[in-house]
């Protein structure tokens, strides 16, 4: 019969896993901001800049004196970072590059059976052209590329053939994103980008172990498709193997996790976790309004069996249909979510605009979490270079 790990003592160790659950103080500039990425496992991208990107979001809701220029020397000048790919775009360690190869080779055999049949053909016969013009005259973007090329209506979907050739080329490895303008990607040389100290290789082993045993340290606890899904490195299968011979050689025990609803799911951990559950610090109760992107919700099924929170982004739903709105924001106090913003910073006039808050059932909006809740406003505020914040005047919402 497998033990059991409480609801309380997991959203504890799955917070601390995230740098959630200590009081959200410190340096955040430097070596400091590399660790705190390093922690995590990745930073996600995001274009969306309703308060701010979802990257500085995640960041500042860790780090308060996180400043978003904060970021770009690592990536840029210092390269203990690189960006790619995981579920999404993401910053990752550089200490990671090594074992990208396998993820290298796995994206051009997808790309070589899907992306014939999603964009405009020619960009193949593009891929000598741009290797060679990077090669002569140094890094380009998307927009210096593609000169008498039909530019389409300019979704995702409709690139250009310059523009798929320059994607694909960084997504199996022969370029990297030296630094971006603006949301802007510059390619170039991924020799020329990533330290010859990172450019070394790992077998496919080493890489699923890696892979495997860096999803268990951030989550704490997961399922085989929870570890795969992670970095998205490995398969499920991969993972399954993984865990099996894991579990053989007792680097990982099988616990039962219990949901915020009670039912129990089986999963896999460290033997140590019960020891881990115990010393994870109780998060202080400060209110945090987190991205949508936050490392901690991507799993949107997995915060909703151990927060009791259901949340899906409604950017792609029509407005007509939608919930709640646009880009809304989970608001996390201490170890509970306890309920979701819409707000949006209206730079040229100095406000942050709330347009509503929704509690979670359950959730009382007392005066002393209401001045917690409006404490995080103002500094959220400040951190999209605002001056003040505005509310609707039914901007307390009833739960839905």
């Amino acid at each position: 019969m497998v033990e059991m790990l409480g609801n309380a003592e997991a959203r504890r160790l799955f917070l601390h896993g995230h740098a959630l659950a200590e009081p959200p103080v410190g340096r955040a500039s430097g070596a400091d901001l590399a660790a705190l990425i390093g922690r995590l496992g990745y930073v996600q991208l995001d274009s969306i800049n309703t308060v701010a990107r979802a990257h500085h979001m995640i960041l500042f809701a860790r780090r308060p004196s996180y400043r978003a220029d904060d970021l770009k020397p690592l990536l840029e000048r210092d390269r203990l970072l690189f960006e790619h790919w995981t579920h999404d775009a993401a910053i990752v360690p550089m200490e990671a590059y090594r074992h990208w190869h396998h993820r290298f080779a796995r994206s051009a055999v997808r790309l070589e059976s899907k992306w014939e049949s999603w964009f405009r053909g020619g960009y193949r016969e593009k891929f000598d052209e741009i290797l060679a013009r990077i090669t002569a005259e140094g890094a380009v973007s998307c927009s210096d590329v593609g000169e008498g090329e039909d530019r389409g209506r300019g979704g995702w979907w409709d690139w250009h053939p310059s523009k798929t050739a320059l994607e694909w080329l960084w997504r199996t490895g022969a370029l990297a994103i030296s630094g971006r303008d603006g949301f802007q990607k510059r390619y170039d040389l991924s020799e020329r980008v990533i330290p010859e100290a990172h450019r070394g290789t790992s077998s496919e082993a080493e890489m699923i172990d890696w892979a495997c045993q860096g999803a268990l340290q951030r989550l704490g606890f997961a399922t085989t498709g929870e570890l795969a899904a992670f970095y998205q490195a490995v398969t499920p299968e991969e993972a399954k193997a993984w865990c099996a011979t894991a579990l053989a050689r007792g680097e990982v025990v099988e616990i039962a996790v219990e949901g915020a609803d009670g039912a129990l799911r089986r999963c896999f951990a460290r033997p140590e976790v019960w020891s881990a559950a115990a010393l994870a610090p109780e998060p202080p109760g400060r209110v945090r309004i987190l991205s949508p992107f936050d490392p901690a919700l991507r799993d949107r099924n997995r915060a909703e069996r151990l927060f009791g929170f259901y949340y899906r982004i409604e950017v792609f739903v029509p407005e007509a249909k939608r919930q709640y709105g646009y880009y809304v924001f989970p608001v996390l106090e201490g170890s509970r979510i306890i309920g979701r913003i819409d707000m949006k910073a209206q730079r040229a006039d100095g406000v942050l605009q709330v347009r509503a808050f929704w509690p979670e059932r359950g959730v009382a909006m007392g005066a002393g979490r209401l001045e917690r809740l409006e404490a995080e406003l103002a500094r959220m505020a400040r951190f999209a270079g605002c001056e003040r914040v505005g509310k609707a005047p039914d901007w307390l919402r009833q739960p839905l």
